[in-house]
């Protein structure tokens, strides 16, 4: 029995668009050796993120920088996916915002994940079986992940208790991605998002701009 051939580099690529936009986002390519991976992204995570060792999608739960040149290295087609600003969420009063943003903010980190999932989901069953995706943000599928429930010593064993481990993919910040670098060379938008009086998390507006990637060959 002769397998069926993988679809066309052009035809997935066209379908991959439109799935993307139907999703209300953008598909851009990159080069894989254009996207910048850097140590102190994964300091950052450590030292600075309320959400480090909380989600089983972040660190020290997920591969580190080394692990994800080297994935890089497997691939000659990657696609970043541009989201653009808060779903139902014009604007926004930080006041009101919780000092645990994460859930207040689960449907834009949910419409990127179920975004990036399915767009990994549609490659890998059209004969791209190496497809790979990167979300954003912590994950938010449960309103406590189990490594955050678990008060114990960190333990990767944990992952096996993810309650929707087909579904969740890492950030690229989580797997030392310099997320900034990369999207400014393709000429996305890109900036920190300003917060009142410096507070983390507290942002001011809801013109942000976060993005997904997906390895494909």
């Amino acid at each position: 029995m002769v397998s069926q051939a993988a679809p066309s580099g052009p035809k997935i690529v066209n379908e991959l668009k439109k799935l993307a936009k139907q999703n209300r986002a953008e598909l851009s390519f990159i080069h894989p050796t254009d996207i910048e991976v850097r140590n102190w992204v994964r300091w950052k995570c450590q030292f600075g993120c309320k959400g480090y060792g909380k989600h089983l999608s972040c660190p020290p739960y997920v591969p580190g920088p080394s692990e994800t040149r080297a994935l890089l290295q497997e691939y000659e087609r990657a696609y970043i996916v541009h989201f653009s600003g808060i779903p139902d969420m014009p604007t926004i009063d930080p006041k009101k915002i919780p000092e645990n943003w994460h859930p207040f903010l689960r449907e834009l980190i949910l419409w990127i994940a179920e975004t990036m999932y399915t767009l990994e989901q549609h490659a890998f069953y059209g004969g791209y079986y190496k497809a790979l995706a990167f979300a954003a943000y912590p994950c938010a599928y449960c309103e406590d992940c189990v490594a955050e429930e678990s008060k114990g010593i960190v333990d990767i064993s944990l992952k096996r208790d993810c309650r929707h481990a087909e579904r969740v993919r890492t950030s690229m910040e989580a797997a030392g991605i310099d997320v900034f670098a990369t999207v400014s060379k393709i000429g996305l938008p890109v900036n920190v998002i300003p917060c009142e009086d410096n507070v983390y998390g507290k942002i001011q507006h809801t013109r942000i701009n976060s993005y997904g990637l997906l390895l494909l060959d």
